[in-house]
């Protein structure tokens, strides 16, 4: 965008001659004010000479003004020590003077002597008293009265009223009013000064959609058309047409439609000047709907077959909905979920999420030498569903829930097992079977720059789940956790306009009262402590876990890690009823490191590292999405 540099006008009017003038970018505007209004001018009364007559002047002073004003108007005026002038000259001369507007009167005295004349300016300065703004939205009178608290009761002076002009630049730009500008600062004979700015309103706002290749048309020439609503973008946008432009606010726009998980890119750029400014946000969506299948074979449940769908942008207004299924002949197992986010459009309303699940997976608690009576590995089969509800407070997310779930543990044929082959209970209630009620409630705050890619900011997280004691096992317990994420940018390393970044978590969590060993902390694996498989390190009722990584760009769209991870359960294992960390012998405290890449696919990021732990086993774990 090319910004029109407005400018603080000169205060003289002569011709093109200008004094005074505050300018901030390359091109230049000089508004020409003048005043018509003048003094006679007064002749001198030993020899009077014509308008015909020229003279040389063989003296020229000022008189009444201070060095300044003194400098400005020799500057001005025709009539120079050892050089001609005449009657007429000398009246140009005063409405030259009184056309600055620096003064309130002007007269000139001439005396002839014996080779010609000798000529004084008599002066009076303009004192300033009082103001008046023209534009202005943001800035006040205050302000303007502070800025120029030294001035008032003194003469105009150019000089002071260019330092000025340059204060009330600096107060725009501190105040994140980055277009805003003084155009001139204009003083009348009364003592008033105009103070005229632009502030950068703004005037139209568009939404531009740009495909991952930078392009903005299709091959016919049409524009791209984005799926995400435009409606729904300006929606999110606090920017409207009619106020001041402001870096802070343009910056939490951007923020706000990155949070919104919809776009891989999103930029502002400005069209116009300082008066009137059109802003276009520039999105790059995200893909947003995947489906995925697919058939494999397990020795004990034979040929299983997997289908998806997943819709992170439903009917183009960030509505969410995943649906996942797996079946064999004897069992088909499902999550389906349905999400609505809070709209800040829309602020009375909260986002909501509902949630059904029915799902079996081999105990990240109980697998390992410690197995069932009949010497199958144990499987946690669960179903329920839940409901959510969000919204923010302040610079944080809250959210509240309410979720059922039924646990059952069970053995390759489905069967109810309560207990494991040396006698230990897996469930609460003692029957294999437990039912847990939860109340749950959270606090989120989210500074990161991008959600799907961070490279600098912070994410912190707090919670608590509160169960209610109804059904089988009667549980009775409550969970609080939380999370610290902090994303520092290096710039060793610039790839494709993409830095080096350093990230570092930490995280805790602890139960008070009943835990099913179910419920357990479990360490080790490709989202804990990598290098150790998933739940080897411990089963804990308390946890702490920090992990660091360092990310460099390599080439589109792959990225490099290095990371090491600590996990400990700090010494809650034996706490946990049936003691299965313990009886599994899980040393519940270590550490791994290692080495990995991202790739950035359209499904999202898939990873892939390699991690060593303190007892020098090695795994090559996979995932999706970043780490942390």
């Amino acid at each position: 965008m090319r910004t029109k540099a407005l400018l603080l006008s000169t205060l003289a009017a002569v011709s093109a001659f200008n004094y005074t003038q505050i300018a901030s970018a390359a091109e230049t505007t000089v508004l020409d004010v003048s005043q018509n209004t003048t003094v006679p001018l007064m002749p001198a009364t030993a020899v009077p000479i014509t308008d015909d007559l020229v003279v040389t002047a063989t003296k020229v002073e000022v008189m009444g003004a201070n060095q300044e004003l003194q400098q400005i108007i020799t500057n001005l005026i025709k009539t120079r020590a050892g050089g001609d002038t005449s009657q007429s000259q000398l009246q140009k001369d005063v409405e030259v003077i009184l056309s600055t507007g620096l003064f309130t009167n002007a007269r000139v005295i001439s005396q002839p002597n014996s080779v010609g004349l000798d000529v004084v300016y008599q002066v009076q300065p303009v004192l300033l008293k009082s103001f008046e703004l023209s534009g202005a939205k943001e800035l006040t009178l205050p302000v303007i009265n502070e800025i120029f608290k030294d001035q008032i009761g003194l003469p105009v002076s150019p000089a002071a009223l260019k330092v000025a002009g340059d204060k009330i630049n600096e107060w725009y730009k501190q105040n994140n009013y980055d277009l805003a500008q003084v155009v001139f600062l204009q003083p009348n004979r009364d003592g008033k000064l105009i103070v005229e700015v632009a502030e950068g309103v703004v005037g139209d706002i568009k939404i531009r959609f740009i495909d991952r290749d930078g392009k903005v048309t299709l091959e016919n020439g049409d524009p791209i058309q984005g799926r995400t609503s435009q409606d729904f973008i300006k929606g999110e946008l606090k920017m409207t047409s009619g106020e001041v432009f402001r870096r802070d606010k343009a910056q939490e726009d951007l923020m706000r439609l990155y949070r919104t998980g919809l776009f891989e890119n999103a930029t502002i750029s400005l069209d116009g000047d300082a008066r009137k400014v059109n802003i276009t946000y520039n999105l790059t969506e995200a893909p947003a709907r995947a489906i995925n299948g697919g058939l494999g074979y397990n020795a004990s449940t034979g040929v299983v077959g997997t289908i998806s769908y997943q819709d992170n942008n439903l009917g183009g207004a960030n509505q969410k909905l995943g649906l996942n299924l797996q079946g064999n002949t004897r069992d088909l197992q499902f999550d389906a979920k349905f999400a609505d986010p809070y709209r800040e459009s829309n602020p009375n309303r909260w986002g909501y999420s509902v949630n059904a699940f029915r799902n079996r997976v081999v105990s990240l608690t109980f697998d390992d030498e410690v197995k069932l009576e009949n010497g199958d590995r144990a499987r946690e089969g669960q179903f329920g569903g839940g409901v959510a509800l969000s919204k923010p407070v302040g610079d944080w997310q809250a959210t509240v829930g309410l979720n059922y779930q039924r646990t059952s543990i069970r053995d390759a044929d489905g069967e109810v097992t309560p207990v494991d082959s040396l006698g230990n209970s897996l469930t609460l209630s003692g029957t294999g079977i437990d039912d847990l009620t939860t109340v749950s409630a959270s606090l989120t705050r989210d500074r990161r720059d991008n959600p799907l890619n961070p490279t600098s900011g912070s994410l912190i997280s707090v919670g608590t789940k509160q169960s209610v004691p109804v059904g089988q096992g009667n549980i009775l317990m409550n969970q609080i956790e939380g999370s610290y994420t902090q994303y520092v940018p290096v710039g060793f390393v610039q790839n494709n306009g993409k830095s080096d970044v350093f990230a570092f978590n930490v995280q805790g969590g602890t139960t008070i009262g009943d835990l099913p060993p179910y419920e357990a902390y479990n360490l080790g694996g490709p989202n804990s402590v990598r290098g150790y498989r998933n739940g080897e390190l411990g089963t804990a009722r308390s946890y702490v876990l920090a992990s660091a990584e360092y990310r460099v760009p390599i080439w589109q769209p792959v990225t490099g890690v290095l990371f090491a991870d600590f996990g400990s359960d700090l010494g809650s294992q034996e706490s946990v009823p049936g003691q299965p960390g313990v009886v599994r012998d899980k040393s519940g405290i270590g550490f791994g490191y290692g080495a990995g890449v991202r790739l950035n696919t359209p499904i999202g990021v898939i990873r892939a590292d390699y991690g060593i732990n303190d007892q020098g086993e090695g795994r090559l774990q996979f995932g999706v999405g970043q780490r942390f």
